[in-house]
Order: C-alpha cells, then structure tokens, then sequence
C-alpha cells in the first residue's frame, strides 16, 4: 500500500452568523467551515452522482451501511461490519437501532431496499448501477425495470440481507459508495423530479443537512441534531463555496473567505512547494483521454496506438501539470491491489511498462502505425475536436496535445465547456476525443478495468470489445484468487494493446487549507472528510 502524505494537521473556518435556507438563525458564533472542492455539481441525488466533486458533499450529508476511518479502513456506519457466509454469496448488515432521517422520522432496513432497488431503475438511469449491484442476484432482471427481483430483502427493521450471484470480496467497499446511501422514499416519491435540488425535500441521514442552496454560489450544510454521532460533530456548519475558476478561488482563500481550497492557478504552484498550508496526496486513479470507438476515424486501434504514443508523458505531467500529476506508462497506478495483496501495477505486463518512456522513439512508431492504418503523414484523417472542462491543466494538456498530434500530421480543435455541460455531452458519447479520469472508489482493480466493460455505463468511450467483456465475467465470476488475478491482468493487456483508452498521468490531490482546524483526513479515493474538524483558532 502507498504511504501517505497527508498530515492531519490543517483547515479553517470563519466566525459568523448565518441565515438558513428555512428562514431560522443560527448560534451567534456559528463555527463554520468555508471550502471549495468544485463547482456547481451536476447532481447531489446519491444514485445519479459521478463525480468527485458531487460526492464530497454528498458524503457530508449521508451515510452508507459502512464507512471509511482516516486509516481507510471500513468501520460500521448506519449498520454493523456484516456477517458473510462460506461461500461468500450471503451477506447479513444489522442496522442500528435508533437511526433517523434529518426530518425526525424513523430510518431503518425497508430504507435500503428501496433506495438499493431506484439505483436499479432504468427510469432513474444510475451511472453507477452496474458497479455497485451488478453482483447481486436478481440484478438483470431489474435493470430491465423488474425492480422486485433485486435480492436485497428487510428481513426485519433492522437486517438487511444481500444475495449475490456471484463471490465479490470487496462488496462491503461498495457499501460505502455514495450511489448507495438511503434515500427517503416518501420524499423521493413525492417529489421524483426535484427533491434534489430543493433545501425543503432534501431529507438525508449524516451528519450535515443542507440548509441553504444558492445556485452558482454555495451550498450550505448545517449540524443535523438526528445524526448518530451528532455529539462528535463540532462544526455547526460548513459551506461549499461552488467556484471553477481558480483564480477566483485562489483570491477568496487568500483574502481568507475561504478556508480550503482544491482549485489552484497553475501559475501558482511552483511559488507554494515550501508553504506549510500547500499539500500533495496520492490518489488511486489515472488521467486519461476517452477516444470515441464508436466513430468510424477510432476503430482502428493502430490510430489509437499512434495518438498515445505521440504524447511526451513525462513532459506533461512534469512540465505542463509541475510534478502535481506523475506519468502514466500503464493504465493502473499505485495503489491498485492485486489478489494476493501486492501492488498489482508491479505484477502488471511482467513487471514491465506497457508504454517505453523513450519519447523519440515512441513518435517514431506512432507515424509509422498512423502510415500502416492508411494515413501517411496523417493525409486523409478527418479534423479531430478534442473536448474537457474549462480548467486548471486541462486547457494547457489539450493545447499541447493539439501540437503532438500536428507532429503527425492531425488537424486538431479544442472545445472547452462548462463542467455540467463537458461531463453529460462525454456520458452521452457525443465526442471524438475527451479528458476523461477515474478516481477510484475502492482499491480493487476491477473498480477501474470495468469502465471499458460493454454494459458499464462509465464506458464513455463506447467500447464493445469481445474478449475484454470475456476476461472481466471470468474476473467477476472467479472464486480463485490467482485465476481472478490472470483475468484483470489480461484485462488491462487488453485496454494497452488495444488503447481502449490513452492513459497521461496518475493522479494526486493538491490544495491548500488554512493551519487552524484539526481533524480532517483525505482518502487516496479523492474525498475530502471534513465531518469532524476541529477549529482551534
């Protein structure tokens, strides 16, 4: 495992008083932390998040059946560590006694099953749906809209009993996912189009609840008294300040509106390597390109192979990103862990790189591949349109690919887009080429090689690939840890050999938080918790 490079020493807030959205006021010093962990997030609906960002405040204001402690180790949440037959298909959660909704009323088992079941429905269209219940039984059948037949049963108001078809050793990790957090089905009913983005019909069950929305500007979320562990909350607030730009960002911390700030100028960052209050973290996950399969110009994996290997990894992640990314040579980082509990990036491709990191000579191969697929010199390729969102190195990455790919010839534009409008137009697949990255939600492999299975609706890239589809089934329906281990090692030889994908760099965390506030952790998973911060100032 990557040792950490956090410590667990910083974040601030602000004294003040506040108005909440339903018109009461607060305590007179209200502690209230002031953070920016992205802007207006596409959705805060559990089941139809898929981003980071929309996650970081979605966790502040649910809780799962488990939960992560600073160590990243799973701890009960709204249920006790579950117990797990033999044969690993049967998993038991004994909820807790007690468990409310922000409004009052009573939570328990039925909760689950109800809310497990809408991240089935196609009517809902969970991203995640796939990911997180494609192992239990029953789950074919109800994403075709037979909701019933999803194995997750109440047995009682306090157990909740999961079936699943076949063996996942790390179900409990997915427990623990924000798509699958209860959700309160009268309210959800009641107002199926919009209890999401309403203060009044937003009941959750964590620790915070929101308490004020203005869109554009800051969602804020407010103690919720119904919490199970309320009396270790010490904040009474916290508010999401939603900004993109960061230079916005920067000016508001440095003004100190702001306590916490994950949107950094990159002109900013070689100044900040000695400032006590400018960290880096290791993150489970890969920056990469998504290159649409499904257009005529991609089918050929020579073309793929040609656009990755034009692309000088070290220079971008060292010059362009400033040693905040690392170079990616394979498509699985650090942190990945393989059956046996090793690093499953060493294990990968005979312990050798997938990519040479002799740019000269990969550019040299890539015209050659590019000439070999009928486009010498790049003569007769179609102008490529390149989309990302419009910040931080995504902008300087997509101008530099733009002349990487010249040097083959490639006529390439770049389309930048606002955060909500780049990730619907990447999920529809209406694109050529698009930034694309995966943080990942547990450690397990299969948490990243499964964007590229056919039926994932992460599969941005519109693959459809036989054999890849072939090894990750045997990888999900393996009991034997060395077979399932061959079958996600043959499953990333696959995206490399045919550059399903085009890996640029690993990820890392960077930011910058104020020195008075204890107590705040950050997951190699790309979450910041900001549940239990403590303000010395």
């Amino acid at each position: 495992m990557k040792k950490r490079i956090l410590a667990l020493v910083l974040l601030g807030t602000m004294l003040m008083t506040v108005t909440t959205g339903c018109g009461k006021d607060t305590l007179p010093q209200e502690q209230q932390l002031v953070v920016q962990v992205g802007p207006d997030p596409e959705t805060i609906d559990p089941a139809l998040n898929r981003t980071g960002d929309g996650a970081n405040i979605i966790m502040h204001v649910f809780e799962g059946l488990l939960t992560y402690d600073e160590n990243e180790e799973l701890q009960p949440g709204c249920a006790e560590l579950p117990e797990v037959s033999d044969d690993g298909l049967t998993w038991t959660f004994r909820i807790k006694e007690g468990l409310k909704w922000s409004d009052g009323s009573e939570l328990n088992a039925h909760d689950f099953v109800y809310s497990w079941r809408r991240v089935c429905d196609p009517k809902v269209g969970s991203p995640y749906a796939y990911t997180v219940l494609g192992m239990v039984k029953g789950y074919e059948e109800a994403i075709k809209g037979n909701l019933d037949a999803l194995r997750v049963t109440a047995k009682d108001d306090n157990t909740l009993v999961v079936e699943l078809s076949r063996p996942c050793v790390y179900f409990g990790s997915l427990t623990t996912i924000v798509a699958l957090c209860p959700v309160q089905e009268e309210t959800v009913t009641a107002n199926q189009e919009n209890w999401a983005v309403n203060v009044d019909t937003y009941v959750s069950n964590g620790a915070f609840k929101i308490t004020e929305w203005v869109p554009g500007s800051h969602i804020t979320v407010g103690k919720n008294e119904y919490y199970q562990h309320t009396k270790d909350v010490k904040l009474d607030s916290i508010k999401f300040v939603l900004m993109e730009d960061s230079n916005a960002s920067y000016s508001a911390y440095q003004s100190g509106q702001v306590d916490f700030i994950r949107s950094i100028p990159t002109e900013e960052i070689p100044g900040l390597s000695e400032n006590p209050e400018f960290h880096i973290d290791e993150l489970i996950g890969t920056y990469y390109l998504s290159v649409n399969t499904s257009k005529e110009e991609f089918t050929d994996p020579r073309v793929r192979r040609a656009l990755s290997l034009a692309i000088d990894r070290e220079y971008v992640a060292e010059t362009i990103m400033q040693g905040t990314y690392t170079a990616a040579y394979n498509f699985m980082g650090e942190g990945w862990v393989d059956m046996d509990g090793t690093s499953f990036m060493e294990n990968a491709n005979g312990g050798k790189t997938y990519i040479s990191k002799d740019h000269e000579e990969n550019l040299t191969e890539a015209k050659k591949l590019l000439a070999e697929a009928g486009y010498p010199n790049g003569e007769g390729f179609p102008a490529i349109q390149y989309i990302t969102n419009d910040t931080g190195y995504h902008i300087t990455v997509a101008e530099y690919l733009q002349q990487a790919w010249k040097e083959l010839g490639l006529t390439v534009t770049i389309g930048t887009m606002e955060w909500a409008d780049f990730t619907g137009r990447r999920q529809s697949g209406d694109f050529q080429i698009a930034r694309n990255g995966w943080s990942g939600d547990y450690t397990d492999p299969s948490n990243q090689l499964e964007l590229f299975y056919s039926e994932n609706s992460n599969n941005d890239g519109q693959v459809k690939h036989k054999e890849f589809d072939a090894v990750i089934e045997k990888a999900q329906k393996s009991i034997d840890a060395k077979e399932r281990s061959e079958a996600l090692h043959k499953a990333e030889d696959i995206v490399m050999e045919e550059m399903l994908c085009i890996p640029i760099a690993y990820y890392n965390d960077y930011w910058l938080q104020k020195e008075y506030v204890k107590n705040v952790w950050h997951s190699p998973r790309g979450l910041w918790n900001f549940t239990f911060a403590e303000i010395t100032k």
